[in-house]
């Protein structure tokens, strides 16, 4: 917005001519949603104090987290709210990729949102049952993925494999429900490693620094080409959007890191998987996803394993736990050390995803 409005009164004032350049504004996007978050967060923690919106704690899970019973949840509205600001002031309002993005983020934060009043309501709930839940992610991925479907370019339905410079199939229309069923994948995968203090906050700040790289480059014919990755027309801009979502998590961290003052719950967990889903949709890295979430991928498969594992072999336990991380606590590390050593793997992961940008 801040763009539209300045620019034309560059022949008044021209340092306004700043405003045309993606990486001051980036900068300042971040720097806007890191603020925003670190000045309401003490308001915010202590208006959900008030209304206890407190987070309940399994009882079947590490007996250390008992102590983290009433711990104000729902954090995530925090981080939607300081991103949607940054957004709005900073990126080309004409851009319709920023707001799938953006619209992403809100929508799947609703979802969560919902989930975790009905938790806090009644307290004996789940929240949503888990067909509720499914039918709204996919219906919020759906409306992504048709959008992307119309403004995504002659890339939108191309699936890329790492290493390859051209695309390995082209799904036409049958990219739609793949990609819901993608996008709301990552939306639960985020959501069930939200077990920890700091844990998915620091992992998502791994992966938007990885794809705050990848979309710049992708918006740039030159870096594209020199690459060999796809050319996608206004992806650069997704990089104010990300550079938001880093600044928003970073300040966030402050508050969510060990002994957390509060929790994101599924406002927070379910809106930042999901839109991790779909940046990569846009940028054509569905598959360099997997490895860049590594960690995400491993602490679902963790889930899915011990289920069927379960069921397999009649009631014994592949892990100690699921999801992985609660699988070390009760190993006798202590939480700290687990967020540290995942955190550290996030890293790796991305490192060696961008790693392959090259390597085609």
């Amino acid at each position: 917005m801040l763009r539209e409005l300045l620019l034309p009164l560059v022949k008044y004032f021209s340092p306004f001519n700043i405003f045309r350049y993606l990486t001051f504004r980036s900068a300042y996007a971040a720097m806007t949603a890191l603020f925003v978050v670190l000045f309401l967060g003490p308001k915010i923690i202590e208006r959900l104090r008030v209304l206890k919106f407190g987070q309940s704690v399994r009882l079947d899970g590490p007996q250390s987290h008992l102590a983290k019973s009433g711990t104000p949840t729902m954090g995530g509205i925090l981080i939607i709210l300081a991103v949607a600001l940054a957004v709005v002031l900073w990126q080309d309002v004409r851009n319709p990729l920023t707001w799938v993005a953006l619209f992403s983020l809100v929508a799947f934060g609703l979802i969560g949102a919902a989930d975790d009043l009905l938790k806090i309501k009644k307290h004996n709930s789940d929240g949503l049952s888990a067909a509720q839940k499914l039918v709204l992610q996919f219906l919020v991925a759906g409306v992504a993925a048709v959008s992307l479907y119309f403004v995504g370019g002659e890339n939108a339905t191309k699936v890329y494999l790492p290493f390859f410079k051209t695309h390995i199939i082209d799904l036409g229309l049958f990219w739609i429900p793949v990609a819901m069923i993608y996008v709301t994948a990552w939306s639960n995968a985020v959501n069930i490693t939200d077990g920890l203090d700091g844990l998915a906050t620091g992992l998502v700040i791994m992966a938007i620094i990885a794809f705050s790289i990848l979309t710049y480059v992708s918006g740039r014919a030159d870096w594209a080409s020199y690459l060999n990755i796809p050319y996608i027309k206004g992806a650069g801009e997704l990089t104010i959007f990300n550079l938001a979502l880093l600044g928003a998590c970073t300040g966030f961290l402050w508050f969510n890191s060990h002994p957390a003052e509060v929790f994101m719950g599924d406002a927070g967990s379910l809106s930042l998987g999901g839109t991790l889903g779909v940046l990569s949709l846009i940028v054509k890295k569905e598959i360099l996803l997997l490895l860049i979430g590594g960690v995400f991928v491993m602490e679902l498969g963790s889930v899915m394993l011990q289920v069927l594992y379960f069921k397999a072999t009649k009631g014994k336990r592949l892990f100690r736990m699921a999801p992985l991380h609660h699988h070390f606590e009760l190993e006798g590390q202590k939480e700290t050390k687990v967020v540290v050593r995942f955190w550290i793997l996030g890293g790796i992961f991305a490192i060696l995803a961008l790693s392959t940008l090259k390597i085609q």
